[in-house]
């Protein structure tokens, strides 16, 4: 069994898509859900699924051993982010070398880096006049969606868009491929 960890900081709803693709699995599960904030959303998502969550403040995430015993305890071979907002420490990186992803919703190297999440995200590229956006699925480095390209995938920006409308179809490319690439990242 690979056993995943889920990173997020909000409402849940990427990390609730990817928890029941994995359900029913006998070779995918997800072992816990780490966040940074004890009110995000995605606590109540997971209970509802019986996935147990951990909430650790900000600072331990800035010294992250408690964190990290407690990824080495659950045998997690893939630490997945899905909205997480707190910057991941070196430290977490090294110990888990090419096994930590990040979804970001713009098609990389556009519309990435700082300050670049969620509506931010969706407004630059609105008044950038983009005719299409889309999704990323990298690795996780210490430079800030700086990692190698996973997967891509696209959709188009439609003349009268608002940032909300063209978030609810770029959500739909991450809650559709997104367990996809984690299936494929741990079995293949």
């Amino acid at each position: 069994m690979k056993n995943i960890a889920i990173l997020a900081s909000g409402d849940g709803s990427n990390a609730e898509a990817i928890a029941k693709y994995f359900c029913n699995s006998d070779s995918v599960k997800v072992a816990a859900v780490l966040s940074n904030k004890e009110n995000a959303g995605v606590h109540s998502r997971m209970k509802a699924l019986e996935i147990p969550t951990f909430t650790f403040p900000r600072n331990e995430w800035n010294s992250p051993d408690e964190i990290l015993d407690l990824l080495n305890r659950l045998d997690i071979d893939l630490i997945v982010l899905a909205g997480f907002l707190c910057m991941i420490q070196p430290s977490i990186i090294e110990a888990y070398a090419s096994r930590i992803i990040n979804i970001h919703p713009s098609l990389l190297p556009k519309y990435g880096g700082t300050g670049m999440w969620g509506h931010h995200v969706h407004e630059a590229v609105i008044a950038a006049q983009e005719t299409e956006s889309g999704i990323t699925i990298h690795h996780v480095t210490n430079e800030v969606d700086g990692g190698e390209i996973i997967f891509q995938a696209s959709c188009k920006v439609i003349e009268g868009d608002t940032p909300s409308i063209l978030a609810q179809r770029v959500h739909e490319l991450e809650y559709t491929h997104y367990p996809k690439v984690i299936e494929q990242l741990l079995l293949n």
